[in-house]
């Protein structure tokens, strides 16, 4: 198990982050990490799986690649399945869900390519296992398998996580529209905040729902691994070392930085919602960094900096909700909390026209950081980014705009051009 072909899915447009986050959990030279759309592929071992597993907070799940073959048919899906070594990976005790996906495949049905798939490894398993073959579990899986079908190749992939990595075993407490993990820390990547050898500079997000980027932000600023509190999929596969797993963490447990008694707060999250800051609190607390956090309720609009001397903001603004004052969100007539199109205050202003204006009033020195499907923000606020860095939350197409907050006033003129990306 020490040659190896990983692949680390993530949301497009994090590639460029998650490559060399690879490199830093592992150590391996650059050569060993390819860049594709939508993920990273490493080649290297098992060992380096669980590794990435532990510590990855940008990939979405780590994969590793058991056949690449040709096809034409389902039946060449079948005969590429049934020439994995499965035994090698788990036993027929483990039970298994096969999932396609596909770019270009000329099969009419992908519910028909995953159910050859199936059946290839169940038949490997009745050649190897006298005949005793695993159940199939599509709730909650031992084993989840991947085929992604292109024109003419399929990759089979045996997942190593199990759930998807986003879920740090924290967030408990949650909105109907949270920000993934993941997508909090490739913003926070992209912002460079915890890049470099710098001390960390003030980080701070007035939307913040129900603290996923104050937590993750937390969490890097203390050096703990984004998975140790959760399982994974790994844990029940052939190759695992308990042993070796349990040294891993040990490791990552030992590696933890706490602040000192009584220094103040590093990292800031208010909400309009008080029912968001509770639950934000709750999550801070299970994630172990409550006492690196200060949660505050708050209008975005009227809040002030939580500290002197500028710092960095990191936030997802909310969208298709009318935005109350002292506490309440989404109470407008059809309003739907978080649903992610349009905002305005109570009195039908745009919210994100005098939150600009609140910004460069209050907020010199800062630098904003705000993730939005909104492709004209800047204009909407008559901001001018300094940068944009193109993102996928999900379905929708985001950009993650950089503002440079510099006092002064809005004007009607300073509306913002926008460069093609």
């Amino acid at each position: 198990m020490n040659q190896l072909t990983l692949f680390l899915p993530c949301a497009a447009g994090v590639e460029e982050y998650l490559a060399p986050e690879i490199l830093q959990i592992t150590g391996l030279p650059p050569g060993c990490v390819t860049k594709q759309r939508g993920g990273v592929a490493v080649r290297t071992s098992f060992a380096h799986a669980m590794l990435l597993n532990l510590y990855s907070r940008l990939a979405q799940r780590v994969l590793v690649l058991v056949s690449y073959t040709e096809y034409r048919s389902e039946q060449d899906l079948y005969r590429a399945g049934l020439q994995v070594p499965w035994e090698q990976w788990f036993t027929p005790r483990e039970s298994i869900k096969v999932e396609v996906t596909a770019q270009h495949s000329p099969l009419t049905s992908l519910n028909f390519a995953a159910l050859k798939v199936k059946d290839a490894v169940c038949d490997r398993f009745r050649e190897v296992a006298n005949g005793v073959r695993p159940d199939v579990n599509t709730q909650w899986p031992d084993v989840r398998i991947y085929a992604h079908l292109t024109t003419d190749s399929c990759s089979l992939y045996i997942d190593t996580s199990g759930e998807p990595l986003f879920k740090r075993g924290w967030r408990e407490d949650k909105g109907d529209a949270p920000l993934k993990e993941t997508l909090a820390a490739a913003m926070i990547a992209a912002s460079g905040w915890a890049s470099g050898d710098e001390d960390l500079m003030p980080l701070y997000d007035p939307c913040c729902g129900s603290g996923t980027v104050a937590i993750e932000a937390a969490q890097i600023a203390c050096n703990i691994a984004a998975g140790s509190l959760r399982r994974f999929a790994f844990e029940k596969y052939r190759p695992f070392r308990s042993q070796e797993w349990a040294d891993m963490k040990a490791e990552a447990a030992a590696n933890v930085v706490k602040p000192e008694p009584g220094q103040a707060a590093l990292i800031y999250g208010s909400d309009v919602s008080h029912r968001m800051v509770d639950f934000a609190q709750r999550n801070a607390q299970r994630a172990g960094v409550a006492d690196v956090i200060e949660f505050r309720g708050g209008d975005a609009l009227q809040r002030m900096p939580p500290i002197e001397g500028g710092g960095v903001m990191v936030l997802n603004p909310p969208y298709g909700e009318r935005i109350g004052i002292g506490g309440v969100a989404g109470e407008g007539e059809g309003a739907r909390f978080g649903a992610r199109d349009v905002a305005q205050t109570d009195e039908g202003v745009d919210f994100f026209n005098q939150l600009a204006s609140h910004w460069k009033k209050n907020y010199s020195g800062w630098t904003a950081w705000v993730l939005t499907p909104d492709l004209k923000l800047p204009s909407k606020m008559r901001l001018k980014e300094s940068r944009r860095v193109p993102m996928w939350n999900g379905p929708l197409e985001c950009r993650l705009f950089k503002f440079d907050m510099v006092k002064g006033r809005l004007t009607k003129g300073a509306a913002a051009q926008e460069p093609n990306d």
